[in-house]
């Protein structure tokens, strides 16, 4: 290469460095001086190359690095070492400092003889601002971790081992710093957790759900459990990898106890609530059943004297058998409120029905009271049992005749009446029928109002009344389909209306003729009566033998089984409520050692076990007459099977 090719290569690299802006690079003679600058040196630096050439470099440092010889220093390890390289505070022209990244390399001839230097430096104040802010928020953010004691926060890497702990997990788990980092955070949990892979799990699910939160026992250094809050996150780097998870625990110990504590405070409430809503009942029933007793045995010990005295009794009978059948509504209104009783719905005319019970509403409310009715002159036929509507007019009436002390009027009215979507929340659209009950006595006001279908609640005096009726109705009218509303002022009376829906075509059915079955049309049969009471046994086995039945007695299940082993009979006839076996039982005993043996089961119950419905049943009170019509129904239909079995017909019904 000739000298003019030499000449113009070192101004093409001359004029690559002198347009180079971000880096300041320049030559130093063996001394430290500058003998040249570029473009990058006077943007940064603030010199222009007449200002700077011929000074010595340390002009760029500060006045503490140059009392401690540092540009000296630098010049020395290059010239030595072959390379120097530094971060500092460096100095510009304006005398404000940057922080430069310096690298000082030496300059030799090809003898290796020291021609100088070259030097170059870049400005990174802009990085260091930036990774000082970094690193003051990082020790912001440990700090704040650090000083948290409520909530134990630290990291675990990929397969759960802990690398950081701060002090509310020291405290409320036990573990100084140096005695935890490095283990496994499944030492926090039971062995019997440990031993499902609930830990595991934990971080799988943080891993793949991006979350994982549980409540659970967790264990301390000292090996007493606490309830914790547990939230798990997964910590993943910018393209997605891994790197650990955040977990956050909380001791929720104490919480836990305490609602715990309110939670047995609020049973020991209720069970409160219940004594005293039992109390009221007691009373009320009790109140009730005196009212109706006092006629039973005052009635019955009335007639004993007049037959004594060969005087008409019949009255007096009159009274105790009322008074017996009010007895047992008031024990069918309990049971309807303890067992949600399966209403039998049908479609039902409510105007006949009403005008059915006017002479049970002139004797149960009594002179001082006069009934008036208003219906429209068409009105179709609402969806609901007519036996518990029966039920529910007589108790709003009762309800209405209490509310006038003196006497009164009440009024029964039924309409039609289309409920729009919307209307009214608790009605669906369509066409009701509206039975209200109208009285003119004193209202309620807005406290008795709101409370007026609570069970157990009356107006009427501690140990009058059950408070059951208004609550009852309500009931039954939301099992219909419908709804209970009551409209009162105090001194304006009060109108309790009840919405039934509209029976449909299909809903709509004949009434059933129940024929009587007459003593000289009843086949005498060999009946065994089952029942642990004595009185009622002896008034149900004289029942039957009136009827011209033979009837042995049983005062148990067992005692009944006994007899059937020694004979035959046509029919069982058993209480279901029974100490040892039941009378549900006693007929699934039967089945097995008799089959095909008919068994009428009676009870005073609501209810009967799911697996006893099939079997014909007879509710207590009833009277002869009832007992009558379910003995010759089922002697009919044994009859029937025993036909058909003899013809060699399958011994089950069809299907």
């Amino acid at each position: 290469m000739n000298r003019d090719s030499i000449g113009q290569a070192g101004n093409r690299f001359e004029l690559l460095v002198q347009s180079i802006s971000d880096y300041a690079i320049y030559m130093l003679d063996p001394d430290g001086i500058v003998i040249s600058w570029n473009a990058g040196a006077r943007r940064f630096k603030g010199y222009e190359a007449q200002e700077i050439v011929g000074q010595h470099v340390s002009l760029f440092y500060t006045p503490e690095d140059q009392a401690a010889g540092l540009p000296a220093l630098a010049l020395y390890a290059a010239e030595h070492d072959g390379r120097f390289e530094a971060e500092g505070w460096r100095v510009r022209k304006d005398e404000s400092r940057f922080w430069a990244n310096v690298v000082i390399d030496p300059i030799r001839d090809p003898a290796g003889h020291l021609l100088g230097f070259a030097k170059v430096t870049r400005d990174l104040t802009q990085q260091r601002s930036a990774q000082e802010a970094l690193r003051a928020s990082e020790e912001r953010f440990r700090m704040l971790v650090q000083s948290v004691t409520d909530y134990a926060i630290y990291m675990l890497d990929p397969v759960g081992t802990i690398t950081s702990w701060n002090m509310g997990a020291e405290r409320f788990k036990g573990y100084k710093t140096e005695e935890i980092l490095g283990q496994n955070f499944a030492r926090f949990y039971s062995d019997e957790d440990r031993l499902a892979g609930l830990p595991s799990r934990a971080l799988h699910t943080a891993e793949t759900e991006g979350r994982f939160e549980a409540e659970g026992w967790r264990i301390r250094k000292d090996g007493s459990r606490f309830w914790a809050n547990v939230v798990i996150d997964p910590i993943r780097s910018d393209n997605g990898t891994l790197l650990g998870f955040a977990k956050i625990t909380r001791d929720l110990t104490e919480r836990r106890d305490a609602q715990k504590a309110l939670d047995e405070a609020r049973d020991a409430i209720v069970q409160t609530q219940k004594m005293d809503a039992i109390g009221k009942l007691t009373g009320g029933v009790a109140h009730d059943f005196n009212n109706l007793l006092a006629v039973i045995v005052g009635s019955l010990d009335l007639a004993r004297q007049r037959l004594a005295s060969g005087g008409d009794i019949s009255r007096y009978l009159d009274n105790a058998m009322t008074a017996a059948e009010r007895g047992a509504t008031l024990t069918q209104r309990m049971l309807a409120f303890a067992r949600k009783q399966e209403l039998k719905l049908q479609g039902v005319d409510c105007v006949a029905l009403v005008r059915g019970m006017a002479e049970l509403l002139r004797t149960t409310l009594g002179a001082a009271v006069s009934i008036e009715t208003r219906f429209a002159l068409a009105l179709r036929a609402a969806y609901a049992d007519p036996t518990q509507l029966e039920l529910a007019l007589l108790n709003l009436a009762v309800n209405a005749r209490d509310a006038m002390p003196d006497g009164g009027r009440i009024i029964i009215d039924a309409a039609e009446v289309a409920v729009e979507e919307g209307r009214r929340p608790e009605l669906q659209a369509g066409t009701y029928v509206r039975l209200s009950v109208i009285d003119e006595g004193e209202g309620m006001d807005t406290a008795t109002l709101e409370r007026a279908r609570e069970p157990f609640f009356t107006t009427k005096g501690v140990g009058k009344g059950t408070g059951l009726g208004l609550s009852m109705v309500h009931g039954f009218a939301q099992q219909c389909g419908g709804s209970l509303t009551i409209a009162s002022e105090p001194g304006q009376g009060t109108t309790v209306s009840l919405w039934l829906p509209m029976a449909q075509a299909d809903d709509e059915q004949p009434p059933v003729m129940m024929t009587a079955v007459r003593l000289e049309d009843i086949t005498p049969l060999v009946i065994l009566a089952v029942d642990d009471d004595d009185l009622v046994l002896t008034n149900t086995a004289g029942m039957l033998e009136d009827m011209g039945h033979t009837v042995f007695q049983a005062a148990s299940a067992k005692d009944a089984l006994r007899i059937l082993e020694r004979g035959a009979v046509d029919l069982v006839v058993t209480d279901h409520a029974m100490p040892g076996m039941t009378g549900a039982q006693l007929a699934d005993a039967i089945d097995a050692m008799r089959p095909g043996l008919p068994v009428i089961i009676i009870t005073g119950f609501a209810e009967l076990p799911p697996h006893a419905t099939r079997r014909p049943r007879l509710d207590k009170p009833f009277r002869q007459a009832d007992l009558a019509q379910v003995v010759a129904t089922v002697s009919r239909e044994a009859a029937v099977m025993q036909s058909v079995t003899a013809e060699g017909a399958p011994t089950h019904p069809p299907e």
